[in-house]
């Protein structure tokens, strides 16, 4: 009767536990008891008994009006007045959102997964997955464990039944090999192959061969335990099976936050969690939400989703920036001259031109475009039109400078009347648009200005020869030296011509080289339309300059670093401080002039440097100066620091 008993009771008390169990999954299911997230701030930072507060500090500084203020850790007593203090202990402030400072294009989102003593069970596993959403999408951050003592205990007790169970696998099989008959039938079947027992050297096959054909291979398999062999086979291929067997609750492998519950209190856990965020550019908040789940052995026991969104407000210091449009002063000439140069192919010695001789077609048909494009273009109109002809160096000079003036003409009469035809359909279809729209007609059309030819004679061309020989792949390094020291000998160059006729290379100068110096270029003197003087000084906006504000406004700290470092204005300070620059952003901010954003940079820096009374008097210049700077002081970790430590916002020290 009495071990009736016990069992009764025993059975009620495991009733009973699970009836709790079950109570208490059925509050997580309805919501009455769920994890939550609070943004982790300073002031909770504070008030959580692992950090040390820091001993009363007293500034003495200069207000903006001149006045000399003690500023010291203070507190506002129940009558309204603020009192000094030793210490203050900030109390917890729960909020949905948080502002944070982006810094190095990361910012840091502290927050606090806080899971209540109700939701903890010896025999449970909770697994807390934080969800970060960010610019339309969404990912999972790293999760946290927390995990019972009977479950962590369980996984335990499971993977040593597991590992009892590996430990029973043979790995080596010339263990199922009753080793004492084999070296007894080797001994008598064998002889020569049983001395080499001991031998680790290579036994060839012959050898292994018994006296009556059987080799050492058969012989080993005939006295090997197949029936043991064949169920340590069969344990092998149940390994997967008993290891689901036996783990009920493998441990979690990847990248995890296990069992890290840093701080508690009577009812609640909560672990402080830290996640850097790569900020993109577009990147505004960032919103964290809470998944769960909570596992017995075995089994997923529910699911489960935290109350709180916490929103993230991302504070940069490109806010501050500068969009003000930059002009640069360019000075604007009337005259403009564009230059082009094409390879006209004559026959020999010949200035007559073939449209359709060689590549000539091509070369023509670019300088055809070239005109067309000029003729049609609103901002500038064509004065002249130089054409200046070279010729290669076979032959004499004299001839050479004839053959290229008459080359030259035959060149530019041909793109004369080529421009006359090109002006009248111009002419003739401008006509027609205003025919068409209903505007005077064809006739009324203003006449061309006049379009001046003026052809040229280059000579020989020696010096695109002498590029040309220098840069050649085909010619010798001893070969394009000869050639340098034969063309300075003769400074005539008929007899320099007549020299090099003598080389050996001469006939790849003729060949390869000579047509490149047969060129025509044209030199395009334009004027710009309506425009008298000859300069005018214009300002445009500064296109550099302004991808260096937009690269402050992406974030893209270097970038900005490099475009705007040569104006040392406030932007480039601003990028300086985005990188930690901090002697160069404090070092130019003394150069520039005294707005309330400076002086507000100025704060930051001192407070970086530890110099708290400068820092404390720059912010409140700037806050004096601009009252946007009161509410500004809060995104930036520099000066909220000062804030709360002196209690800057307050109506005493900002009046």
């Amino acid at each position: 009767m009495k071990r009736t008993a016990r069992l009764l009771l025993l059975l009620l008390c495991v009733l009973a536990l699970s009836c709790g169990l079950e109570r208490k999954l059925g509050r997580v299911r309805s919501g009455d008891t769920a994890a939550s997230l609070k943004a982790l701030d300073a002031d909770m930072q504070a008030a959580l008994p692992s950090l040390r507060i820091p001993p009363r500090d007293t500034l003495k500084v200069s207000g903006p009006d001149g006045r000399q203020l003690m500023i010291m850790r203070a507190v506002r007593d129940e009558n309204g007045e603020m009192v000094a203090t030793d210490e203050l202990v900030p109390a917890i402030v729960v909020a949905s959102f948080k502002h944070v400072p982006e810094r190095h294009g990361k910012v840091d989102l502290r927050f606090l997964v806080s899971v209540p003593r109700t939701m903890l069970d010896s025999r449970w596993q909770l697994r807390l997955v934080p969800q970060l959403h960010m610019l339309g999408e969404s990912g999972c951050l790293e999760p946290v464990i927390i995990t019972g003592d009977r479950y962590h205990k369980a996984q335990l007790r499971g993977y040593q039944l597991y590992q009892r169970f590996l430990s029973g696998i043979v790995t080596d099989g010339m263990q199922f090999v009753r080793m004492q008959d084999l070296e007894h039938f080797l001994e008598r079947n064998a002889p020569q192959l049983y001395a080499l027992k001991r031998d680790s050297s290579l036994v060839s096959e012959e050898l292994q061969v018994s006296l009556f054909g059987v080799s050492g291979a058969e012989a080993v398999e005939h006295y090997t335990n197949g029936l043991a062999r064949a169920l340590n086979r069969y344990k092998l291929s149940r390994r997967d099976k008993v290891f689901r067997r036996y783990v009920k609750s493998p441990f979690l492998e990847g990248k995890l936050r296990l069992d890290t519950v840093i701080r508690g209190t009577e009812d609640q856990v909560i672990y402080e969690y830290v996640q850097t965020v790569h900020v993109a550019p577009k990147l505004r908040k960032a919103q964290i939400t809470l998944d769960g789940a909570i596992y017995e052995i075995g089994a997923k026991r529910c699911d489960f989703r935290g109350p709180d969104t916490l929103t993230f407000y991302i504070s940069s210091l490109s806010t501050l920036c500068d969009r003000r449009e930059r002009y640069i002063t360019k000075v604007v000439e009337r005259r403009v001259e564009a230059n082009s140069v094409c390879w006209v192919e004559f026959a020999s010695g010949s200035s007559v031109l073939e449209p359709q001789r060689g590549n000539n077609p091509v070369e023509m048909g670019r300088i055809r475009s070239h005109l067309l494009s000029l003729l049609e273009n609103e901002s500038f109109e064509m004065d002249s039109i130089v054409v200046e002809a070279s010729a290669s160096p076979e032959g004499s000079v004299a001839l050479n400078g004839r053959l290229s003036r008459e080359r030259s003409a035959s060149v530019g009469g041909y793109f004369e009347r080529c421009l006359r035809r090109m002006r009248d359909s111009l002419r003739s279809e401008a006509g027609i648009r205003l025919g068409l729209a209903g505007a005077e007609p064809a006739e009324a059309v203003t006449p061309a200005t006049p379009i001046r030819f003026i052809t040229r004679s280059a000579g020989e061309n020696w010096p695109l020869l002498e590029r040309l020989v220098v840069q050649s792949g085909e010619l010798s390094e001893a070969e394009r030296q000869d050639y340098l020291l034969t063309a300075s000998s003769f400074a005539d160059p008929d007899r320099r011509e007549e020299a090099l006729h003598a080389r050996p290379y001469y006939l790849f100068l003729r060949e390869k080289l000579y047509p490149h110096l047969r060129t025509v270029r044209f030199s395009f003197h334009l004027h710009r339309k309506g425009m008298v003087k000859d300069t005018v000084h214009t300002t445009e906006p500064d296109t550099v300059y302004r991808q260096g504000v937009q690269a402050l406004m992406n974030r893209e700290w270097e970038r900005a670093v490099s475009i705007l470092r040569p104006y040392a204005d406030f932007n480039t300070v601003l990028a300086y401080c985005a990188m930690d620059y901090d002697a160069s952003a404090l070092s130019l901010l003394e150069q520039l002039e005294p707005t309330p954003a400076a002086h507000y940079l100025k704060a930051l820096l001192y407070s970086r440097k530890g110099e708290d009374a400068l820092a404390v008097e720059a912010y409140l210049k700037a806050c004096a100066a601009d009252q946007a700077f009161v509410y500004r002081g809060q995104l930036d970790p520099e000066i909220s620091k000062l804030i709360k430590t002196y209690q800057l916002n307050n109506e005493t020290h900002l009046d």
